[in-house]
């Protein structure tokens, strides 16, 4: 019973590149705070990663990297299910039939679908699963009764979507799902680009020194941490119109627990060079412990098999109870048992 009446929470990240510290700090070291309060789900979105088109050994490599990331950052496979998304048909099966009670002008007013399709040029270069995205989304979340989703800011819009298809779908065929609401960490949610400190930090930018990968080195850590653009002022000082120093605050402040007072006060008179080295031996330090877990997990797949094979069993379970009452209402024959 005490399963039953913990609040669901669902999430994932998609193997389409290396994982950032803006991955682990706004994302994966939340998921870890929230195991045991929740009954929480967290999925590899390979579905997800193929509306650009991908290598498929970097896609397959990059797929268990993630599962073995999501492991040796903390999430426990004996407090939460940990599963590919591909390996739960129900997942393509609900977003096709919610597709069918989506809308075409609601999909492409979507931000992320206009930034990304505006790079192609034309829409004939433009995969329709860049514009279905979202429906996708909405039926990871929506299978499995979810209370709430862990989102960063760039993703609240398409969470907004997920909850208007919900309700659509509530009112043409009696309540089936949950309307899930949004679970947004007040801090470290959002790290910035270590060069363009007033865009948001991500894994596609073309300037390797913007961002600090899970994977990198400790030497690659400090060198890019030292290059982090800041500012002439040389005044460590939590502020806006000093994004660069606080984007490196925010950092310090999510790893070392020290706030933002604290940090000013340390660094009160010291210039950059001091705060920036002692911000790249905080990150050092956070995830020298997780690489090498990464790469001994990563040394054994059968028990990284063993636990998405479980976990897809669990999620498969779960999922196909709500597909099979989004069938039955839609009017589908039920398939013979």
């Amino acid at each position: 019973m005490e399963e039953q009446s913990k609040k669901v929470i669902f999430s994932g990240i998609q193997p389409s590149g290396n994982l950032t510290i803006g991955n682990y700090l706004g994302a994966l070291k939340n998921w870890v705070k929230l195991q045991d309060e929740y009954d929480c789900y967290y999925c590899v979105v390979d579905l997800h990663a193929i509306t650009v088109k991908q290598e498929p050994k970097d896609l397959r490599r990059r797929t268990l990297e993630i599962l073995a990331i999501y492991i040796a950052a903390g999430i426990d496979p004996e407090k939460n299910t940990m599963f590919i998304q591909s390996h739960v048909s129900a997942h393509s099966e609900a977003s096709w039939l919610l597709t069918c009670n989506s809308y075409v002008g609601e999909l492409s007013r979507m931000t992320q679908y206009k930034d990304k399709s505006s790079k192609y040029g034309n829409s004939t270069s433009i995969s329709a699963g860049l514009l279905n995205y979202p429906v996708l989304m909405a039926a990871d979340i929506l299978l499995y009764q979810t209370d709430l989703v862990p989102v960063g800011l760039d993703q609240k819009q398409h969470l907004e979507l997920a909850r208007n298809i919900a309700e659509r779908f509530n009112n043409a065929y009696s309540p089936t799902f949950k309307i899930p609401d949004p679970y947004i960490p007040k801090e470290g949610s959002k790290i910035m680009d270590l060069q363009e400190p007033l865009k948001k930090m991500s894994k596609s930018s073309d300037n390797p020194n913007s961002y600090i990968l899970l994977m990198d080195p400790p030497e690659v850590i400090k060198k890019k941490i030292s290059r982090a653009v800041t500012d002439s002022l040389g005044i460590v000082k939590y502020s806006d119109e000093q994004p660069g120093v606080k984007n490196l605050m925010t950092i310090l402040n999510t790893l070392t627990g020290e706030t933002f007072e604290d940090i000013e006060k340390k660094y009160e008179g010291q210039g950059y060079a001091k705060f920036k080295e002692d911000v790249g031996i905080a990150i050092v330090n956070e995830l020298e412990p997780i690489q090498n877990k990464v790469k001994k997990l990563l040394e054994d797949k059968e028990y990284l098999e063993k636990i998405y094979k479980a976990g897809a069993e669990k999620a498969s379970y779960v999922a196909n109870k709500t597909l099979r009452k989004m069938q039955k209402k839609i009017g589908f024959i039920p398939v013979a048992r």
